[in-house]
C-alpha cells in the first residue's frame, strides 16, 4: 500500500522460516495475538501503536499480505503473561511455561541480541513486554515474486 494513506508495516519475527510460520498462522485465523519488547520501542524512538490502528502484515519477501487491525495492546511484566495470551498466539503452545520457553530462544537469539545492540541481552520475570491483540481485517493479493 504506497501512497499518501499507506498502512505502517506490521513484522512478525525477523524475515525467514519462522516470520512465514507466523504470517500463514495469522491468514488461517490461528494466530491472534503477539508479543514484543517494550525495550524494542524504547531503542527505535517509537511510540506504543494505539488500538484501532491498522497495519500491513509484512511476509519475508516484503510484500503487504493483510490488513489488521489492533484491538488491545497491554504492557505487563513477562511473568504476568495468561494462558489465554499463549495460546492466541497461535504457534501450538498449550503452556506458559512452553510458550515463555519459545519466546526466549528467540528473544535470547543473536539476531534479537544484534537487534537490541546488546550481546547479552536476556529476559527475566520483570522483563516489560507489549502483548497485542489483533484481527484480520481484509487479505490482500499477493504477486508472486
Amino acid at each position: 500500500m504506497t501512497g499518501p494513506h499507506a498502512l505502517p508495516p506490521y513484522l512478525l519475527a525477523f524475515p525467514g522460516p519462522l516470520r512465514d510460520q507466523l504470517v500463514a498462522a495469522v491468514l488461517r485465523g490461528e494466530k491472534v495475538s503477539t508479543t514484543g519488547l517494550l525495550v524494542e520501542y524504547e531503542i527505535e524512538g517509537e511510540e506504543l501503536p494505539p488500538v484501532g490502528e491498522r497495519s500491513a502484515l509484512i511476509d519475508s519477501a516484503g510484500r503487504e499480505v493483510a490488513v489488521l487491525e489492533l484491538t488491545e495492546v497491554r504492557v505487563l511484566p513477562l511473568g504476568e503473561v495468561d494462558l489465554q495470551h499463549a495460546l492466541d498466539e497461535g504457534e501450538g503452545y498449550s503452556s506458559v511455561a512452553e510458550w515463555r520457553a519459545g519466546h526466549e530462544e528467540f528473544w535470547h537469539g543473536a539476531e534479537m541480541r544484534e537487534a537490541l545492540g546488546d550481546p547479552g541481552f536476556t529476559v527475566d520475570d520483570d522483563t516489560m513486554i507489549v502483548a497485542e491483540r489483533f484481527r484480520v481485517v481484509e487479505r490482500l493479493p499477493v504477486a508472486e515474486v
